[in-house]
């Protein structure tokens, strides 16, 4: 295995990481943004009024988003697995 096929295997993962994580950490991001400004505007301190709409719109994020996020963790797998003699050189 020579070492580009190992920075490309490595860049190649970190990508795919990237891909199905992003969508998630934007959901929780715009998620905690908007909550912020609600309890701006109200003057609502509590951490359970924070905590548990977040935790609901990355469930929400989570349940919309398996679909895609399965068939792109399945052609990945199936890329990888299928140069499996790529590998053992």
């Amino acid at each position: 295995m020579t070492p580009e096929l190992v920075v490309e295997t490595l860049r190649q993962a970190f990508l795919m990481t990237l891909w199905l994580g992003a969508p998630l950490l934007v959901i929780g991001f715009l998620a905690g943004i908007a909550i912020s400004l609600i309890q701006i505007v109200t003057s609502i301190q509590d951490t359970g009024f924070s905590t548990i709409p977040r935790l609901i719109a990355f469930l929400f994020g989570i349940v919309l988003l398996m679909p895609w996020m399965l068939q792109k963790m399945t052609g990945y797998t199936v890329e990888v697995l299928g140069d499996l003699g790529r590998y053992a050189r």
